[in-house]
């Protein structure tokens, strides 16, 4: 087919490199514009830009899709279809409409739960058993477009955000190939009324550890914030973002150090912190860590 790509972060490149191994004409790669970055503040192409540059294909990084003319440059590619991923900017019904099939996104979660901007970090933090991927149809609506494919993978109770994005990153890929192949044969079923929950854009200020919460709400807050933003702790003045965990046995005054393990208890029970960084390093398993900044039995986070 001859598609139009959309997406922008890492997240969006293994599909992009899936539908180019499959065979498909990519008349166009949009993406989010180069943005500064790093020390330098260096203007830097997002993720997918970079990629597409490698594999020779054509990019354009409106920074509005409202624009008469930014609809027909879009409407003149004659796309049988666009693939969107993680692209960052609001779809008008102009540029829905405009492939001969319309626009099909590749959502992380089982919708309709986790509709909007966080849903991998948003299942992590509220303890989900699993969540999965949903080949969706495109509408006006967030995330509310009929599901042409899904598929549901068990989240693991010491996966972090970090490593599920990568899996269902991988698992988008896959599932877009299959629907594409078999487009004309996939029935696009409605989205249930009920069960509708929103993954908000994660806020910074949701990161601060309270270590008098329950151990399970600490510890799926440290997952799901990692890597980033990263949930974070504070000892003698210097902050400590917390990378991994796990639930751990132990009981004590919230936010104090168990044992030489970095258990650390919270309300009720523990968690064992088992990756951390400093500010200005870099992140480091538990037991280096220790080693450069020793946290003993009895401190106080």
């Amino acid at each position: 087919m001859r598609l139009v790509f959309m997406g922008t972060p890492a997240f969006s490149v293994p599909v992009l490199d899936a539908l180019v191994k499959a065979g498909h004409d990519i008349a166009a790669v949009y993406c989010q514009p180069p943005r500064p970055a790093g020390r330098g503040k260096k203007e830097t192409p997002t993720p997918v830009h970079q990629r597409a540059i490698e594999l020779g294909l054509p990019v354009r990084h409106p920074v509005s899709l409202r624009d008469a003319q930014a609809q027909a440059d879009f409407a003149a590619l004659d796309a049988d279809l666009a693939v969107v991923v993680a692209y960052g900017l609001i779809l008008p019904q102009a540029v829905l409409d405009a492939p001969e099939h319309g626009c099909l996104n590749i959502h992380a979660s089982l919708l309709p739960r986790w509709r909007g901007a966080a849903p991998i970090h948003r299942a992590i933090m509220a303890g989900d058993a699993e969540t999965g991927i949903c080949i969706m149809q495109m509408e006006a609506g967030l995330d509310t477009g009929p599901v042409l494919l899904r598929e549901a993978t068990p989240i693991g109770p010491e996966e972090t955000t970090g490593q599920l994005h990568d899996r269902l990153s991988q698992m988008g890929a896959r599932l877009i190939v299959d629907a594409l192949a078999r487009l004309d044969r996939l029935t696009p079923e409605a989205q249930p009324a009920a069960g509708v929950t929103y993954a908000s854009k994660i806020d910074k200020t949701e990161a601060a550890v309270d270590w008098t919460r329950p151990a399970a709400d600490v510890d799926r807050l440290i997952r799901g914030l990692s890597p980033f933003p990263g949930a974070w702790t504070q000892h003698d003045g210097q902050r400590i973002k917390l990378l991994a965990s796990r639930l751990a046995k132990g009981e004590g005054t919230p936010g104090e150090v168990l044992d030489d393990a970095l258990t650390v208890a919270c309300g009720t029970g523990a968690v064992q912190l088992l990756r951390l960084q400093r500010a200005g390093r870099g992140a480091q398993d538990a037991a280096e860590f220790l080693r450069g900044m020793p946290l003993p039995k009895g401190a106080r986070l």
